[in-house]
């Protein structure tokens, strides 16, 4: 099979797999409470990781990197999966799962506003009407489609699910600056975001809430959202004779989401919801040229 073939092919894998990823959340949060969703589904994806460098033959890259690397990975852990699943599961928890998906969508904008302070990146004219544009499809949403009183429908979720997409943004820019293996890197995340969140679980969940009939779901998001989806990506990445060439098919992920989540937990989707995405990913197809810059650093 040609190399841009299978670029396309790991690429619409990644992209199917993601969208399915809100709507086992809201199952899998019917059965446990976020603290213990987040711990069980980390702890997955890092067994998952852990055998794919068996299978890739890359454990030797483990043992051999050096303390101050381990260290920054460790670091890294804590922004991602701890942090950036802790705020975005609590998001989760109490919005709808369509609001919670497409707020935290928004985080390709906060990578451009982050990059300003962090890598001295100037905000073009063109960048600013992306950011404003997005910006407005947030409020649409956040105010159930009357932005025009200011009133968010949900002010601690929505201010949880846009807090995710900068936590996010901010795990992206430190990331890229960090040469390792990327399997590797995931793997030390997610076995030191396992650690925090264990011990996070420990002290402040409610065991009581817990089923194991939601079991299926955590692991379903822990080899579908956190681990072997990525790997489809890089692969689609490195297959592609550019990144602009599978990037596009990323757009795909919130709307196939939307019917995800209308067919298979029942939620009727809001015009809101729509109006307010179709805002949101206008604004990054906008400052794409932006996004590509961040791809190929």
């Amino acid at each position: 099979m040609p190399k841009q073939k299978k670029a396309y092919l790991f690429a619409i894998l990644a992209v199917i797999c993601w969208s399915t990823v809100a709507t086992a959340f809201k199952i899998a949060l019917r059965n446990c409470d976020f603290l213990q969703l987040l711990f069980f589904s980390s702890l997955v994806s890092s067994i998952v990781l852990f055998l794919i460098l068996v299978f890739q033959k890359k454990i030797f890259l483990v043992r051999n990197i050096s303390r101050s690397s381990f260290i920054h990975s460790v670091l890294l852990g804590f922004l991602n999966p701890f942090l950036y699943y802790t705020v975005l599961f609590k998001a989760y928890s109490i919005l709808p799962a369509q609001e919670a998906m497409t707020l935290n969508y928004t985080w390709p904008v906060m990578l451009v506003l982050l990059a300003i302070p962090l890598l001295k990146q100037s905000l073009t004219l063109k960048s600013m009407l992306a950011v404003l544009i997005s910006f407005t499809g947030i409020f649409i949403i956040s105010t159930k489609g009357n932005p025009m009183n200011f009133k968010f429908s949900n002010a601690l979720g929505d201010g949880l699910a846009i807090g995710s997409s900068v936590i996010w943004a901010l795990f992206w820019i430190y990331n890229v600056k960090d040469k390792k293996d990327d399997v590797v890197k995931l793997f030390l995340n997610f076995l030191s975001g396992s650690l925090f969140s264990g011990i996070l679980m420990l002290l402040f969940s409610d065991f009581s809430k817990f089923s194991v009939t939601g079991f299926p779901a955590i692991v379903y998001i822990g080899i579908f959202e956190m681990s072997v989806t990525f790997v489809f990506w890089l692969s689609a990445l490195k297959y592609s004779s550019s990144a602009d060439k599978v990037s596009q098919l990323i757009f795909l992920s919130p709307f196939l989401s939307l019917l995800f989540i209308h067919f298979i937990i029942g939620e009727n989707i809001a015009v809101s919801t729509l109006i307010g995405l179709f805002f949101i990913t206008l604004g990054i197809i906008i400052q794409q040229t932006s996004l590509i810059f961040f791809k190929r650093k």
